[in-house]
């Protein structure tokens, strides 16, 4: 098609000009469609401490106020089956980081002490596991950790930093390398090895009873003793104290400090305040990243004990200080989803909750509960296998990607959430490892129906303490005439601890047909609930 346009008494040739129109719109047009394609998300993933799935709203509570966890349920999909790799912290942040069993990676102990216990132990992440935050940061994405690491710090000397978070991928780290103690607010009975320090106090006073006899003894020549004798048991008790007290009695300047990166900025941390300047860091980071693809792990400090709870919380809920430490817990999870909506990023923003574990059930105070609650569930925090130490609340959003208001019971992991994050974010799990993460995309979009699980290990240390066996087939079990569903979830106990059970049985099975089933003792979940 030709153009013309009259100018005085000619004709001007417009031709090519109208060729550049039609480039121009050609182009501006499949620019549109482009930006329309959806891009890499952002990830925010928020990590509770020791919460039980008993205390939060949309898992069955209806005494503690939990609306913004509650909201991002209605927004996003529930998962009901989602079970940690161990029921305390160091060992199932590792797994939860790594998309591995911690005993793959050596972050599991064969002895009494089952997570890392200070800042200056050799202990921690091996440099050579890989997280999802150093194949996000390979994916061109920017990393953050916000809260507690408990991955250790340092190998071999002091500023190696060869555990430290910016060494397993993030670009940004501000917060607790440690964990709380109480310690940290040194009002309460010392955490740290207790009965370990008992022992020593008992030692110190037995030196000093001795030195004060002695010395008695020597002014009213009661007995005949040297001074060197008395001199010299007195610096050996003297040093014997030193050595145990420069430890344990410090531990509050040791352990309970707040970095920013490589550098300490509170030492020991202002409790008051902690909630609060990690709140601000979030803030910042978002405002920083968010016109690039960010990774954002948040590991809340609430719910450990002990119960660091600001005075705007304090005496708000029916279940004490635990209960105002999940309200405000739940509070900050609404500033974090405030922040993103804000911003304009809640379409492009995974948004992903859970707990490390279940919730501590010997936490005390006196004779007020300073622990979670697990529902149903039997055991808590530390636990081994035991169902309430290790199943968690776990919940997932990303609108217009994800179907709002979905309930999946099947089976998924802390683990999953590392090839999920990565795949995402299109990059690739390690070829070089084992793997025992599942990305859990299928599930999440409808696009499968059932777990790619059929057997999850429950570890306690080093020692397996229970199996969990996905029945996909119902003909496994086609012998027996009551055989339940198809995609019932079975799970055998190696280490029973006594206790005269009360059992409800559903569907009309009779106790006897599970005792027989496969092993003993052998539960099956969903079907046989002890209370």
């Amino acid at each position: 098609m030709y153009l013309f346009y009259t100018w005085g008494s000619h004709e001007v040739y417009q031709g090519k000009q109208w060729s550049c129109i039609k480039i121009w719109l050609i182009f501006g047009l499949f620019k549109r469609t482009c930006v329309a394609n959806p891009s890499k998300p952002n990830f925010l993933l928020i990590l509770a401490d020791d919460l039980g799935i008993g205390d939060v709203g949309c898992y069955g509570n209806d005494t503690i106020r939990t609306p913004n966890i509650d909201r991002l349920a209605k927004e996003g999909v529930r998962l009901t089956q989602h079970i940690a790799a161990a029921a305390v912290c160091t060992p199932s942040r590792a797994a939860f980081l790594t998309g591995r069993y911690p005993i793959r990676s050596g972050m599991a102990s064969n002895t009494q002490r089952q997570v890392l216990f200070w800042n200056g132990c050799s202990g921690g992440l091996p440099p050579n596991e890989t997280t999802f935050a150093r194949i996000l940061r390979q994916q061109g994405y920017s990393t953050a950790l916000v809260g507690k690491w408990h991955m250790g710090v340092n190998c071999k000397y002091r500023r190696d930093h060869c555990h430290h978070p910016l060494n397993h991928g993030f670009d940004y780290f501000y917060g607790m390398p440690f964990t709380l103690l109480n310690e940290c607010q040194g009002t309460d009975d010392p955490e740290l090895a207790k009965s370990l320090q008992d022992t020593y106090w008992l030692y110190t006073q037995m030196i000093i009873l001795a030195v004060l006899t002695l010395l008695t003894g020597k002014l009213t020549n009661f007995f005949s003793v040297k001074w060197k004798v008395i001199v010299c048991l007195a610096i050996c008790g003297l040093l014997y104290f030193i050595t145990w007290f420069s430890s344990y009695g410090f531990t509050k300047y040791w352990n309970c400090i707040l970095m920013r990166n490589h550098d300490i900025t509170e030492q020991p941390m202002n409790l008051e305040k902690t909630a609060s300047n990690m709140l601000k860091e979030t803030v910042s980071f978002i405002e920083r990243n968010k016109h690039r693809p960010f990774l954002l792990f948040v590991s809340l400090l609430h719910v450990h004990t002990p119960l660091i709870t600001t005075e705007m919380f304090q005496g708000r809920s029916r279940h004490g200080l635990y209960g105002d430490n999940v309200e405000e817990m739940d509070w900050m999870v609404g500033r974090l989803l405030d922040i993103i909506d804000n911003e304009g990023l809640k379409n492009t923003t995974f948004v992903y909750f859970a707990s490390d574990h279940g919730g501590s059930l010997e936490a005390h105070r006196g004779n007020a509960r300073l622990g979670g609650w697990n529902g149903i569930y039997k055991g808590g925090k530390g636990m081994g296998g035991w169902e309430g130490g290790i199943r968690v609340p776990g919940i997932v959003r990303w609108p217009g990607v994800l179907p709002a208001g979905t309930v999946i019971n099947e089976l998924t992991s802390l683990m999953d959430v590392f090839p999920t994050v990565v795949q995402l974010a299109g990059g690739s799990v390690p070829q070089d490892r084992v793997m025992d993460g599942l990305t859990l995309v299928p599930l999440l979009q409808g696009t499968a129906q059932h777990s790619g699980h059929e057997f999850l290990f429950h570890y306690c240390g080093v020692f397996l303490h229970a199996v969990r066996w996905h029945q996909k087939d119902k003909k496994a079990l086609s012998h027996s005439t009551e055989t339940p569903g198809e995609n019932s979830c079975w799970k055998r106990h190696d280490a029973i601890p006594y206790w005269k059970a009360k059992c409800t049985l559903h569907q009309g099975m009779s106790w006897n047909w599970v005792q027989g089933q496969l092993f003993a003792p052998l539960v099956l979940i969903g079907h046989v609930m002890f209370v």
